[in-house]
This record gives C-alpha cells, structure tokens and sequence, in this order.
C-alpha cells in the first residue's frame, strides 16, 4: 500500500489530491495537514511514501519542511505541488531535497503520474520544471567551459584582439613563438572555433577580454 500525506492550506486542493489518491487502487491517504509545522509532525508520526506538499504554507513553507523531511525522513519522497513557477522557487526546492516538483496548473493525470513516479523513488517534474533543470544544465557546461580558460590563454586572446602578431605576443609576455602558439591553439579549441577572427569574437561576447 503506498501511503500519501497531503499537506495545503487549501482545502479544495486537499479533496483534489485525495480524490486522485482514493481513485487509485493500492494508494491510501494517511494524512492531510493545513500547515508547515502540522505537516512536518504528521510526517514523523505517519512516515508516509510519498508527500504532496504546497510551497506557501503557514508556520513553515514548504521548501522548509521537505528540508527537514530530507534530513530526518529520507524515506518520504517529496512532491511539491504548487503554483509557483520561479526559478529561484524551483531551485530552491529540488536543493532542499523534493524528488518531484509539479504545478496545480497540470492535469489530475500528471499528478497521478508524479505519485506514481515517487511511490517508485523516480522524481517526476513538470515540463516547465524540466526546461529550468536543461537550461541550468546548459549554462552549468558552458560556465564550466569559460572558466575551463587559463590566465595566460586570456591574456594572449586579449593580445591578439589588440592585432598582435605570434610574435609580438612573445616578446610581450616573454614566452617562445611556440608556447604562444600553443596557448593559442588551446584556446580557440576550448572555444570550438578554427580561426583567429572568430576567437576573438567569441571572447568579447563572453566577455572574456575587452574590445
């Protein structure tokens, strides 16, 4: 038997989720809880499978109790299910540790699904969730690819973008033509670029050099 905790402030959200807990065979309701604090209580005392959780709630919001859960209770998956679609909401919430995030705007099937998903400890997030964790994917690698470059890569880009040939390079930073060729070469391939032009192109809309 799964056993679900429901916890909003609201109580037509209760009978909502209740309504899609009791329609499905194997799943019960061990509790619903009206606040923060009254959830987190009724969580240690029923030590539910999954919890369907506001993010506002009064005493303590969500974020807070499904950090404690995380702490204390790691046997209780966390479904926040909420209307707030804020980045620093979202990310707030997966970092405390809630293995589903789901907005009260999706349909009563994507809520029966998120359930599913926890009861099996999957996380289940909604699609607008999904596009927040690929976009902070994407700027993870590309912060990661522009902090990839060394001091004297910069430095040499910054040379070049100022029209310095190889070897004006070398006498400036008295380095060989070589060792100027070759933090050149790294940097236009850590950049995914093949000429000079370009390099430098890229560097200033990174803003990694000025123009």
């Amino acid at each position: 038997m799964l056993r679900v905790l429901i916890a909003d402030d609201h109580e037509l959200i209760r009978r909502g989720v209740r309504n899609v807990v009791e329609c499905h065979p194997g799943w019960e309701v061990c509790g619903e809880a009206d606040d923060g604090q009254a959830a987190l209580d009724l969580a240690m005392k029923e030590r539910p499978d999954v919890v369907v959780m506001d993010v506002s709630l009064p005493t303590m919001n969500g974020v807070g109790v499904t950090r404690r859960l995380h702490q204390d209770l790691p046997g209780a998956s966390v479904l926040l299910y909420t209307m707030h679609d804020e980045d620093d909401t979202i990310s707030g919430g997966l970092s405390a540790g809630a293995r589903g995030y789901l907005l009260k705007t999706d349909s009563a099937a994507s809520l029966e699904a998120a359930i599913s998903s926890l009861g099996a400890r999957r996380t289940y997030f909604s699609s607008a969730v999904s596009e927040f964790l690929l976009d902070a994917a994407v700027n993870d690698r590309k912060r990661s690819r522009l902090e990839s470059f060394t001091m004297r890569e910069l430095e040499v880009a910054q040379l070049i973008a100022e029209g310095n040939s190889n070897k004006q390079i070398a006498r400036k930073l008295v380095r060989s033509i070589k060792t100027v060729e070759c933090h050149r070469a790294a940097a236009m391939r850590k950049a995914g670029v093949r000429t000079a032009a370009e390099f430098v192109r890229f560097a200033i809309k990174q803003n990694l050099i000025q123009a």
